[in-house]
């Protein structure tokens, strides 16, 4: 508006303006303090950001990324020639003990081709031919019988045999293969069913195939407990936990294991509860794990792995700390070192190692970094995990690393990547007793495809 027509304006005309510009006004503000808000929260982004600038990446020499998120150097070539190799015995596959089929042959005729007589001839040479036969299924028709009892006039069926019910037409022979190749060596039901008739010669669908995988989770459950039972009552327990796929959703799979078994879960959180429920009020002596929160205060004493620390010390390596990190990192290969030769040494061997390395312990802790992450490290030892470092030397049945829980989650590691997870919640259930079928087979010196057939035996 002009400023000659506001002032023509009078008290009436002006009311209406005043009130529409305080509106406005009190709108600006609003949105004024909108934007300080968002631009302090872009500054402490900032700021956030150029702080992380000097901080070294996350690989999987210093933190728990795995070897395959890892970042691998060209090879260089070679700047000498390459020595040649020395030679050495030749060595042949070792001939079966017991053979299936034995053919003798002997020599004929001399290059002359004078007739040679059997009599007499030594053995030259002998190998071994291995070959499979055409590979069929056994098909068995059960004919059930009835009559009309004289007595009752009751009609009368024959049973059907418990090693072949009615229902489903495969054995736990094709039931066995098919959990085999699906759970242990990731064949998606599509392939399967194309494996199973070019391999076997057993026509089967992808419905089919999922009617019986889900049928083998009652007998799976019923060893998978038994295994959970024998892990449970073990005075010492490994655990480690791993990311799932189910239903779109995040869940976790979890392992525990001893000496003898191992039992696998996937629950729908990382939380202290599931060890908790797992344990059902049992109390284990030792529990072995990563320094994860859920995963502590679950034993009378804790053992933290040394691997998990070994890469801590070298990540405030790589960010700058000179002072307690490396010396901390020689430490824990030190003590890794004497664990490995546990088996070689005497009891009071071991007890002078550990108060060696409890004193060498007392000292690194007594120092000072200056570095940020170097700090960080040595605050949370002394706080944390300086009674839980040395505990492998205390008892010979406890591991100074975590390497049996990882290597026992691997396999379901690429299992995740090939399938992309579980569609249903009674999938999941199946592939963990699976897997704590398996791996506790191997543990006992069973090959998988033998453990599996076990547990589906009839009980």
């Amino acid at each position: 508006m002009p400023p000659d027509k506001i002032d023509s304006l009078d008290a009436d005309s002006l009311r209406p303006l005043v009130l529409s510009l305080l509106a406005r006004i009190g709108e600006l503000l609003a949105q004024n303090g909108e934007l300080l808000a968002q631009n302090k929260a872009l500054l402490a982004r900032i700021g956030e950001l150029e702080a992380r600038l000097g901080t070294p990446p996350k690989t999987p020499d210093n933190s728990s990324l795995p070897p395959s998120r890892g970042q691998k150097a060209n090879a260089a070539e070679p700047s000498t020639p390459k020595k040649a190799r020395k030679g050495r015995p030749g060595v042949a596959r070792k001939l079966c003990e017991t053979p299936d089929v034995t053919r003798n042959l002997f020599a004929e005729r001399c290059p002359r081709g004078t007739a040679l007589p059997q009599a007499g001839q030594q053995l030259a040479r002998a190998y071994d031919h291995v070959d499979l036969p055409p590979i069929e299924p056994v098909t068995t028709r059960v004919n059930l019988f009835g009559t009309i009892c004289s007595c009752c006039q009751t009609r009368v069926t024959a049973a059907a045999p418990a090693d072949m019910p009615e229902g489903s037409p495969f054995g736990p022979g094709i039931q066995a293969a098919v959990a085999y190749l699906h759970g242990c060596h990731m064949v998606g039901f599509k392939r399967l069913s194309e494996v199973m008739a070019g391999l076997f010669g057993v026509t089967i669908s992808q419905g089919a195939i999922s009617n019986m995988l889900a049928r083998s989770g009652k007998p799976f459950a019923r060893v998978a407990d038994a295994i959970a039972a024998k892990v449970r009552g073990s005075e010492v327990i490994a655990s480690d936990e791993t990311s799932a796929r189910v239903k779109g959703k995040t869940h976790w799979q979890w392992t525990f294991l001893c000496a003898t078994a191992v039992y696998h879960l996937i629950a729908p959180t990382r939380g202290k509860c599931v060890p908790t429920q797992f344990l059902a009020g049992v109390r284990p002596k030792v529990w072995l794990s990563d320094r994860l929160a859920a995963q502590c205060t679950h034993a009378e004493a804790h053992q933290f792995c040394l691997a998990h620390l070994i890469r801590d010390a070298q990540f405030a390596i790589d960010h700058g700390d000179t002072i307690f990190a490396p010396p901390f990192k020689a430490f824990l290969k030190d003590a890794c070192a004497v664990g490995r030769r546990r088996p070689d040494l005497a009891d009071s061997t071991i007890a002078a190692h550990r108060r060696r390395l409890e004193r060498e312990l007392d000292r690194l802790l007594a120092l000072e970094p200056t570095d940020t992450e170097g700090n960080h490290l040595r605050a949370t030892m002394a706080v944390t995990a300086h009674d839980k470092l040395l505990v492998f030397l205390t008892r010979r049945d406890v591991e100074p690393t975590n390497n049996e829980s990882e290597r026992s989650l691997r396999p379901s590691v690429i299992f995740r990547r090939v399938t992309n997870g579980f569609r249903s919640d009674w999938g999941a259930k199946v592939y963990a007793d699976l897997c704590s079928i398996v791996a506790t087979g191997r543990l006992a010196g069973r090959s998988a495809l033998a453990a599996i057939r076990d547990a589906l035996a009839p009980a």
